[in-house]
């Protein structure tokens, strides 16, 4: 559906986005992750036609963005972090004058703007100022804006930033269910919305792709180094070391510390055998009491933080 390939903007002497390339298939909903300053938005306004590339290509469908970019706009729907909405209009004079610029015939923009007010949850709002409304029903408007002619594509840049809790479920709600018909892609610092909703994500850092997989296939990849916490009364340090060297599979001992409540260690195993049972005979063979035994779940989170944090 969109081909991204070798994609980079500078600003002068800054790189901005640094010959990214990706794809997105028809149907699917990608998360573009990555931390602030990372590219996200840059990438999203060049594929939108937004801004134009310092280099590389956009392919949509049969199009590209720089031979053709009046198709490939109106194939998709954009929304940018904050909505260009008019605050002194009602919220169906709005949609309504949308419904004008995008040249819906007169009898479709009733029953089109009614059918995105059901869906975008707007009904109870639509004889409202939209400068009276919360952010989240304001962003409703521009999602419903977004999807005013109905594209094939849609693409969301932080569409739950600066919402509450009960914001962030109703939109990510709304996208899945606009998720089954159409491809979405979205920019998001809420990596739990992107476990939740997303088929594939991909994560940039300092304008390069450092990830791009399946969420599933995400996890697996990161987690082949498993890492195991325990925490042990009446030991001590060397004694642990001593006998965690007796157990195969251990990759790395990272931590060993001493503390007021025991020994507290931390060690990655280096294949795919659970190596905890080992490690539990070996220490029920001394008189130390196990207070702690765990290995770490590979989230999102982490595997963000890996691929992204600072040398």
């Amino acid at each position: 559906m969109i081909h991204i390939e070798n994609l980079t903007k500078n600003y002068h002497k800054f790189c901005a986005v640094d010959h990214i390339t990706f794809d997105v298939r028809k149907g699917e909903i990608l998360g573009l992750l990555g931390p602030n300053g990372a590219g996200k938005t840059t990438t999203l306004r060049m594929l939108t036609g937004f801004l134009t590339p310092t280099d590389g290509r956009i392919r949509v469908g049969e199009y590209t963005v720089a031979d053709d970019p009046l198709p490939v706009k109106q194939m998709m729907g954009y929304l940018p972090e904050s909505a260009p909405l008019y605050p002194d209009m009602l919220v169906f004079d709005y949609l309504t004058y949308v419904a004008g610029i995008r040249k819906l015939d007169s009898r479709q923009r009733n029953p089109r703007i009614k059918a995105l007010a059901d869906l975008c949850g707007l009904t109870s709002v639509m004889h409202r100022p939209i400068g009276t409304l919360s952010k989240g029903y304001r962003q409703r408007v521009g999602l419903a804006h977004a999807m005013m002619s109905d594209p094939e594509i849609l693409v969301l840049d932080e569409p739950t930033s600066g919402l509450d809790p009960n914001q962030i479920v109703e939109i990510r709600d709304i996208i899945r269910r606009i998720g089954k018909e159409k491809t979405i892609i979205f920019s998001t610092h809420i990596l739990s919305e992107a476990e939740a909703t997303c088929d594939r994500v991909v994560i940039i850092n300092k304008g390069r792709v450092v990830a791009d997989d399946r969420m599933a296939a995400l996890k697996a990849s990161a987690g082949r180094d498993r890492v195991i916490h325990l925490t042990l009364e009446n030991a001590d340090g060397p004694a642990l070391r001593q006998v965690l060297a007796q157990v195969r599979g251990i990759g790395r001992l990272t931590r060993v510390e001493e503390t007021d409540s025991g020994v507290c260690a931390s060690l990655t195993s280096d294949g795919d055998t659970d190596i905890r049972g080992d490690i539990y005979r070996r220490i029920r063979q001394t008189d130390w009491v196990l207070i702690e035994f765990y290995q770490e779940t590979q989230t999102l989170e982490t595997i963000f933080r890996q691929l992204t944090r600072e040398n």
